[in-house]
């Protein structure tokens, strides 16, 4: 997605990087209160936390789920392993989510540990495996004091054969976990340690489900599975040990449709008769079942599925390069999946949530996602293969600075995502590069994942063309060698990508178009899009924005990728809300609009939602206002009203409303009564300033280092120090300009390093800039992004 850059450095958002308080231990689980929650939230608890077998195309009997209650601790990076732990968080949810209820942030300083016991009955003869779906973002893994295992890598799973430390009785497990986010060298996606726009709260520790599996002494380690529809037949090789003979049995509705013998880890060939393929419209999937043999004694058996179907790019009836499904030109329809939930963050809270994002996409009438940036669980990839959906499946983009190291982790993350998600029909495109975010050796990249997965085609960059406004962002030499697709980005209006023989065209993102729904608000504050419509002017946009890809369609263009189908945080640019309680436009309508590029919908799922109210938000704010003025002083009507100002753009009416609030607020602050403080205060003089900088480590408690903080500095800046810089070529009276901060303190002193840092940059004004950044840094430098401290430091050395 588009990298938002605002016109002035000052803008940038603010890392903290300050201690947090240990909490106070749990003595029993409570979900942690949020702005905005699913509707699956209230059923999650220690009891149900996932608890649906976690790998379908790899299922055996004999498993133990461990999610549920585990002790947590966050400590210095160096200590050793805790003797008393912080408190309990909820497995698999991650430490920063509402629902592990904890809720906290993990600093690159820090390490978090998770500790529980586990009762087990090794069997002689047998192995114990311990299964991670994904631990973000270098896991150390030790049971009964042993280290056992160590995992790299934030999305991806990994397996620890425990045999030899496990023992009859209680075990005890401890997890060490370290997870810099964006300040470290892995993969990060668009988790940031401080979140805004288009980056998010991170997902630090386990993020999904952890469980045991007791398995033979040799066994089926992994299936290989690629079907070939053009030989009517599925390429499968079995992981096993060498000298066994496996039998693979595919069968359709209980009957069984094709059966292969043979010698483990060598591909064999089962043969399907009049193969029934697999289209998002009929997504027909086999039942498959594998055996490890010895002579005639069953080792180990494994269930499976399969879908029979063939992704490639071929000739039209014209002469035209398009993306072919089953030998046939497909319009990729598709809208781009962040995959971030309000209460679970990357973990959705419950199976039926997780199913629901894919079921409300199709029932929009798209055809295709796009999920971005993000490693789902296997259970996302089953309901995609299961309810028939395309999926093009980003690789996790690395650290866009390309730190040293970066390039191995990104390199070692891809590898393991191509092994991990081959077997699932529903994925047809990788996408290696987003937007030039940590590109490098993409000819080399391209061509080893051609190489790695022959059987799918590979987008070797999405939206190296770039174009915001109908301006092209960057020049892009040779922006898709090796590749299948040539892609392009293009906010907010659709175009069509360059055309290159051989390569189908295909439009990587578009749209982006900000509508807020009230209530249903990560953030009431923030309406983050492209483009901003009120909600009855969505229909008409959207609809006139797909009439144009028909016509870029009949020009050859092959897929189409709006972004996005559901808000996220800050950015309120999707077709739902992001609590997924609100469908922006009704589902029959955008069917409708979609129907002439996906005529092939087949079942659309059930989906109970509401449609938006498609009041002007002002007018709903002028009505709310009148019944003020008429005398309404209710608590809870004087806090809504204030969000509404606050949306409609009355700052008066807010100040109003909120100060009236505000006085009947008592301390100690509820976590909601300083959210709310912090959403609605608009100024230094708004008496929710004051309560924010008496309040601040409580802030930072409830919603994440150096919040508080954050939030004060914009405001004094919008206030104070914005006004006092002239236009044109005067300069600022910064004695002036400080003797007014000053009386701020800590965060007055930072804006003002800061804001004098950056103008004296971006004038390239060197008088007196030196002792002032060096000033800056000294005090502040943890806090300022490391491509922002590279060109600070660069003018301060130039002579």
């Amino acid at each position: 997605m588009l990298q938002h850059i605002r016109k002035q450095l000052l803008f940038i958002a603010l890392l903290g990087l300050p201690g947090i308080s240990a909490l106070q231990a749990q003595q029993s689980y409570r979900m942690k209160p949020i702005a905005i929650q699913s509707r699956w939230a209230k059923e999650v608890s220690p009891q149900n936390a996932l608890p649906a077998y976690p790998r379908p195309q790899l299922e055996r009997k004999n498993w133990e789920n461990l999610n549920g209650l585990w002790e947590y601790a966050i400590t210095a990076a160096n200590a050793t392993t805790p003797a008393t732990f912080d408190g309990q968080i909820l497995v698999p949810f991650p430490l920063e989510s509402g629902l592990s209820g904890v809720k906290r942030s993990l600093l690159p300083d820090q390490r978090l540990w998770y500790r529980r016991t586990i009762q087990m009955k090794p069997v002689a003869g047998e192995r114990t495996l311990l299964h991670f779906g994904a631990v973000d973002w270098q896991t150390t893994v030790y049971l009964n004091g042993k280290e056992v295992g160590t995992h790299t890598g934030g999305y991806t799973a990994f397996t620890i054969d425990i045999t030899a430390a496990a023992k009859a009785g209680e075990n005890t497990l401890v997890l060490k976990v370290y997870d810099p986010s964006d300040k470290g060298i892995g993969p990060h996606g668009k988790q940031v340690l401080n979140p805004a726009d288009i980056y998010y709260t991170p997902s630090s520790g386990i993020w999904q489900t952890v469980w045991l599996e007791q398995v033979p002494q040799d066994y089926i380690a992994g299936l290989l599975l690629t079907p070939d529809i053009d030989k009517s037949q599925l390429d499968i090789t079995v992981n096993a040990p060498a000298g066994y003979t496996v039998t693979a049995t595919a069968l359709k509705n209980g009957a069984v449709a094709g059966q292969v013998k043979g010698k483990s880890g060598v591909s064999l060939q089962l043969k399907i008769s009049s193969p029934e393929l697999w289209t998002p419209g009929h997504p027909a999937l086999y039942d498959l079942s594998v055996q490890l043999l010895k002579g005639n004694t069953t080792v180990d058996e494994v269930k499976s599925y399969f879908g029979m179907r063939k992704i490639s790019v071929a000739k039209d009836e014209k002469g035209v390069d398009r993306i072919f499904l089953n030998n046939k030109p497909y319009f990729n329809l598709g809208t781009l999946d962040q995959g971030f939930w309000p209460d679970g963050l990357y973990t959705a809270p419950t199976d039926e949530a997780l199913a629901f994002d894919i079921k409300a996409i199709k029932a929009m009438g798209f055809n295709t996602i796009r999920k971005h940036i993000k490693i789902e669980p296997a259970r996302w990839y089953y309901w995609a293969d299961k309810l028939g959906i395309l999926v093009w499946q980003d690789m996790v983009s690395p650290n866009h600075s390309l730190p040293e190291g970066a390039k191995a982790a990104f390199e070692a993350q891809c590898k393991e995502t191509l092994a991990q998600l081959h077997n699932h029909p529903s994925i047809t495109t990788w996408v290696l590069f987003n937007e030039k975010w940590g590109q490098f050796d993409q000819q080399r990249l391209t061509e080893w994942i051609k190489r790695t997965d022959p059987s799918r085609l590979v987008n070797g960059h999405s939206g190296e063309y770039l174009y915001v406004n109908e301006k092209l962002r960057s020049p892009s030499p040779n922006a898709y060698i090796s590749a299948d697709l040539t892609d392009v980005h293009s906010y907010p209006n659709p175009r069509n990508a360059i055309k290159l023989p051989g390569k189908a065209r295909v439009l990587g993102e578009f749209g982006g178009i900000g509508v807020f729904i009230p209530h249903h608000q990560w953030n009431a504050t923030s309406a983050w899009g492209y483009i901003l419509e009120k909600p009855a002017a969505l229909k008409y946009k959207y609809t006139i924005m797909n009439q144009h890809l028909q016509l870029l369609q009949r020009q050859g263009l092959s897929a189409s990728i709006y972004t996005q189908p559901f808000d996220v945080e800050g950015e309120q640019n999707g077709l739902m809300t992001y609590d997924r309680e609100v469908v922006k436009i009704p589902f029959a309508e955008i069917r409708k609009i979609h129907a002439p590029l996906n005529p092939d919908m087949g079942n659309m799922p059930a989906i109970a939602i509401q449609d938006a109210d498609l009041t002007d938000p002002a007018a709903a704010y002028s009505a709310r206002l009148q019944e003020y003025i008429d005398g309404n002083r209710e608590p809870e009507f004087l806090k809504q009203l204030a969000m509404m100002a606050t949306q409609a753009g009355d700052k008066d009416g807010a100040a109003l409303a909120s100060d009236e609030y505000f006085a009947v607020m008592k301390p100690p602050y509820s976590e909601d009564d300083l959210r709310y403080v912090m959403l609605v205060t608009a100024s230094t003089k708004d008496t929710g300033f004051t309560i924010i900088r008496n309040n601040a480590e409580a802030i930072d408690k409830a919603m994440g280092a150096r919040q508080a903080a954050v939030k004060m500095m914009n405001l004094i800046y919008q206030d104070d120090i914005a006004p006092a810089i002239p236009a044109g070529s005067n300069t600022p009276d910064w004695t002036a300009i400080y003797t007014t901060v000053k009386s701020y303190g800590a965060p007055g002193e930072e804006i003002f390093l800061r804001a004098r840092t950056i103008y004296q940059l971006n004038k390239q004004d060197k008088n007196g800039f030196k002792p002032v950044a060096r000033e800056y840094l000294d005090k502040y430098g943890e806090y300022v992004k490391q491509e922002e401290r590279r060109k600070i430091e660069a003018f301060m050395n130039q002579e």
